[in-house]
């Protein structure tokens, strides 16, 4: 047995408590954690707490040259960085691996959905392009931090503002922000993540593990769909095989959860629209 790994007496617990359709922490089979959206007083800063896992969003922007192939399409990056403090009981390479797993997760949903429009990020075609950034920091890991990231990076680049710009002939102006209004992106979609835990060979399901369902679990699945019931990313790396009910189930509660959580994202920026109007 690992340093990490649950005791067989933990192990043991919470799968009769899942039997009994119960939660070590409480909450129904179905239920998700609280989610707490703090926004901060820059543009595209953003906190988001999933119960106690923890996670900032800084979203930021720069004027690059574009990829050859792409001429009129901007870049959209990510990075990912898990504080030792988040999880202390982890060992080095598996922060690494866990921090290139989200990268690629969020990066795929985005990206693969066509979420953001990065042809509106164009400003002359194959000379300049705004170049967003996403930076994810993990502070605290209680749990589903992939459903905790994707929550964080789609919040911030609502909120994200970049600066206008004006293009006459071949000279290009950025406007400070303090002298036009900044511009918010594209975004077609809102896409978010519902991960589900498997136990007993797959007759067991949870939504929203927590950092000990994680450790227990037989298998894990993540379904990114948006409001629209669109599906954008299905992510199964591993674990227990599962039959097309199992995942058609999942699908549907999916559904029902991103129709929650865009709600609260929504009102979560009127809030914070409505707060910086009154400054």
């Amino acid at each position: 047995m690992g340093k990490n790994d649950p005791s067989t007496n933990e192990s043991e617990f919470l799968l009769e408590a899942l039997r009994n359709q119960q939660r070590v922490d409480g909450r129904g089979i179905y239920d998700m954690r609280s989610i707490d959206i703090a926004f901060g007083a820059d543009y595209g800063h953003v906190k988001v707490q999933l119960g106690r896992t923890r996670i900032t969003a800084i979203v930021t922007a720069e004027v690059v040259r574009p990829r050859a192939d792409k001429p009129t399409e901007g870049l959209l990056v990510f990075n990912t960085e898990i504080s030792p403090m988040a999880n202390p009981a982890a060992e080095h390479h598996t922060r690494l691996e866990q921090e290139v797993m989200i990268a690629r997760m969020v990066e795929k949903a985005l990206r693969r959905s066509r979420a953001i429009d990065t042809e509106g990020l164009c400003i002359v075609s194959g000379e300049k392009v705004w170049r967003i950034r996403v930076d994810l920091h993990f502070l605290d890991n209680d749990g589903n931090l992939v459903d905790c990231a994707s929550l964080a990076t789609i919040i911030a680049l609502l909120h994200f503002r970049r600066p206008d710009v004006s293009v006459i002939g071949e000279e290009v102006t950025i406007h400070p922000i303090d002298e036009r209004n900044p511009v918010p992106l594209s975004i077609h979609h809102i896409p978010i993540s519902t991960t589900f835990c498997f136990f007993d060979q797959g007759e067991l399901l949870v939504v929203d593990p927590s950092y000990l369902e994680e450790r227990v679990k037989q298998g894990d699945m993540t379904i990114t769909m948006n409001v629209h019931k669109e599906l954008c990313a299905l992510s199964k790396a591993g674990g227990i095989p599962l039959d097309v009910d199992q995942i058609t189930r999942c699908s549907q509660i999916s559904q029902v959860k991103v129709a929650e959580i865009t709600e609260l994202i929504e009102k979560a920026l009127a809030d914070d629209k409505a707060a910086r109007a009154t400054r």
